[in-house]
């Protein structure tokens, strides 16, 4: 489950919170990808896909706010860096089940940290939007196993999740 390590970067030596100091680090292109799954009923997926919401384009919508959650990743994570994306990608795809919808936020930089916590936020809150906008239809919506699917660039190189 973790890299063997027993440091925590954010905690420093007394076990006070601090920001990493980033400032040695080499600029290397960096790039994360996150998923998360997005279950409801059969009937809430065909308005979605129909585009029978009087709101508007769920998914058109959903990805917006996904991308804007990940360019203020910062503002909402406390310990996070202010930094430049280059990219933020959300695609969506149906669950091989049929009872829901798969979301997956790339994010890219060239910078001295990671975009692990963009991908993921931008994830997260694309999937909490489509929620926002079908909830009058399915309150048993649910949002599940958010993760981080792989990472590159940086010292600690590249993750692939199993």
């Amino acid at each position: 489950m973790t890299d063997g390590s027993s440091n925590l970067s954010h905690i420093d030596e007394s076990g006070n919170a601090r920001m990493v100091d980033v400032g040695s680090k080499s600029v290397t292109e960096r790039v994360a990808v996150a998923r998360c799954e997005v279950h409801m009923l059969q009937s809430t997926l065909d308005l979605i896909q129909s585009g029978g919401f009087d709101k508007g384009d769920v998914l058109g919508i959903a990805r917006v706010a996904g991308i804007m959650a990940g360019k203020r990743t910062s503002e909402l994570i406390p310990l996070c860096h202010t930094l430049n994306i280059d990219q933020i990608a959300v695609d969506f795809e149906d669950l091989s089940d049929g009872q829901g919808i798969a979301v997956t936020a790339t994010v890219r930089t060239s910078g001295k940290t990671g975009v692990e916590m963009e991908a993921l936020t931008s994830a997260s809150l694309t999937a909490l939007t489509i929620y926002d906008m079908c909830k009058s239809v399915d309150r048993s919506i649910s949002i599940e196993r958010l993760r981080l699917l792989r990472k590159s660039g940086g010292k600690s190189g590249d993750y692939v999740s199993d």
